[in-house]
């Protein structure tokens, strides 16, 4: 099935300013913006280009017989807002909407609401949900107000709850409310806040360990930490923070679900969001530090932590990263594989740096593996 590329919206003055010869753009049927100079440098086709450049701005769909495969996605830039898309660029931070091209067929537009086999090409999770629509149709959680008192205050079904907070909605503008108040600063955490705060408790800790022991050895119980931390955030994310099957019905279980990790799976694409804060990370934290130092010597306990606690970071900034970039060729599998759990089966694929534990404990989110029920329309 063709469908458009979900690319960035220009208005026609945006579209006037390149009429350079080194910088032009052209219109095909009232909608593509074509770029000239990457046509000219794939067809070398010095005689048409002063009369390209003559036409930039303007729509060239009537001249087209005479310029050799202009209509081609490889030189496409953007499409030409209508009025109404043009009000709309101001309320989108990325100036990306779903375009509707007369000629394409589109079978309609990408609905993140509902589970998928095959997951969307990326450009479209950052298009942002109809918060109207989203509403209407749903009966859930209005994205234009603060989060947190819907919850509070609904009157939700547990069943309810758990079916609408895993399927995922887009803000499209930066973070959605969730206070509504002066709370709403500490409730975000930008990705590079991870390295600055835990790096350095990791250096230290290692330090002690290798100055106070066998240096070969500390480093050895470092990579075991490392690895039993594989294994505490496949068990954290399946038992605590998917305990959907073991919610109260309470809309005090509801909003602490949504803060621990419901918000996450609601809005997966929200950039701030998506690492734990600090301080929640402590809370968590703490109990496995005590018991840690409870159970091994000292010093061990140091290298042993170090490496636990260096395996925490680096999933939270691979968690950031398979959500927010475009990963090399050995990552992308994991990549699909944890998107796959948002937008196919949030019951499977509990790994984030690994699929390793999905294999032993039988979670494995495979290619044919069953799409997660949907409930309630």
């Amino acid at each position: 099935m063709n469908t458009s590329k979900t690319l960035e919206l220009f208005s026609k003055d945006q579209v006037a300013t390149h009429n350079k010869s080194t910088d032009c753009w052209v219109i095909l049927n009232d909608r593509k913006i074509v770029d000239v100079n990457k046509y000219l440098d794939a067809h070398d086709d010095i005689g048409n280009k002063d009369t390209l450049i003559a036409l930039a701005g303007q729509d060239v769909t009537k001249q087209l017989a005479h310029f050799n495969d202009l209509d081609n996605d490889d030189f496409l830039v953007g499409y030409l807002a209508t009025d109404l898309e043009e009000k709309e660029l101001l309320t989108n931070k990325d100036h990306k909407v779903e375009v509707q091209l007369i000629n394409d067929n589109q079978s309609g537009e990408f609905d993140s609401t509902t589970f998928v086999k095959e997951l969307p090409a990326e450009e479209k999770l950052s298009i942002a949900t109809d918060y109207k629509s989203d509403y209407k149709n749903h009966h859930f959680l209005d994205l234009n107000k603060a989060l947190i008192p819907q919850i509070l205050f609904s009157n939700f079904t547990k069943d309810f709850y758990v079916d609408q907070i895993h399927r995922p909605r887009h803000y499209g503008k930066g973070s959605a409310p969730l206070f509504g108040n002066f709370l709403e600063p500490i409730s975000k955490t930008a990705w590079w806040v991870i390295p600055i705060v835990w790096y350095p408790v990791v250096a230290y800790h290692l330090i002690v360990a290798l100055r106070n022991m066998n240096q070969m050895f500390a480093l050895v119980l470092f990579g075991i930490g490392l690895f039993v931390w594989t294994l505490i955030e496949y068990c954290l994310h399946r038992f605590l923070f998917h305990f959907d099957d073991w919610l109260p019905e309470s809309n005090i279980a509801f909003t602490l679900h949504f803060l621990l990790h419901g918000c996450h799976h609601y809005l997966p694409m929200d950039p701030y969001r998506l690492v734990m804060p600090p301080t929640l990370f402590v809370v968590l934290c703490y109990p496995f530090y005590k018991a840690v130092f409870a159970a091994l010597p000292l010093y061990w306990a140091y290298a042993g932590f170090a490496g636990g606690l260096c395996g925490y970071a680096c999933y939270d900034l691979c968690h950031y990263f398979l959500h927010h970039s475009k990963m090399p060729k050995f990552m992308r599998k994991l990549k699909k594989y944890h998107l796959e759990h948002h937008y196919k089966n949030y019951q499977l694929g509990f790994g984030v740096t690994s699929w390793f534990w999905d294999k032993v404990f039988d979670t494995y989110l495979s290619n044919d593996s069953p799409l997660s029920p949907i409930k309630y329309d």
